[in-house]
């Protein structure tokens, strides 16, 4: 099931989520960005390969998207953590994912370009 948006999603990042969720915190905003950026990249390394945590990682990975506003994100991880735990191939699912993901990084790097 897609999560629902508290706001309009204009993209990647539903950057009004995120501002509610850093309480407007610029530095906050950023910050949260940059380690989020740096997870994903780092557990999608891990994914590839499909080790026997990746269920729980993909689970990882749906939290921490939900939170920034990466909506896109947490859905193909949620489909990504369903695949593994039905047993089913999880290919495509994992595609999917790191489509979201490179979507969202590239996002994520032009706001934190901005002065």
């Amino acid at each position: 099931m897609p999560s629902p948006p508290l706001a309009p999603d204009d993209g990647p990042i539903d950057i009004e989520h995120l501002r509610r969720m850093t309480l407007g915190d610029v530095h906050l905003e950023r910050e949260v960005l940059a380690m989020f950026s740096a997870q994903a990249a780092s557990l999608m390394g891990t994914l590839a390969s499909l080790a026997t945590d990746a269920g729980a990682l993909a689970h990882t990975l749906k939290g921490s998207a939900r939170a920034i506003g990466a909506f896109r994100v947490a859905d193909a991880a949620g489909r990504l953590e369903a695949a593994i735990q039905n047993g089913d191939n999880p290919a495509q699912a994992l595609t999917e994912l790191n489509e979201a993901v490179a979507q969202a990084r590239m996002t994520i790097d032009v706001i934190l370009r901005r002065s």
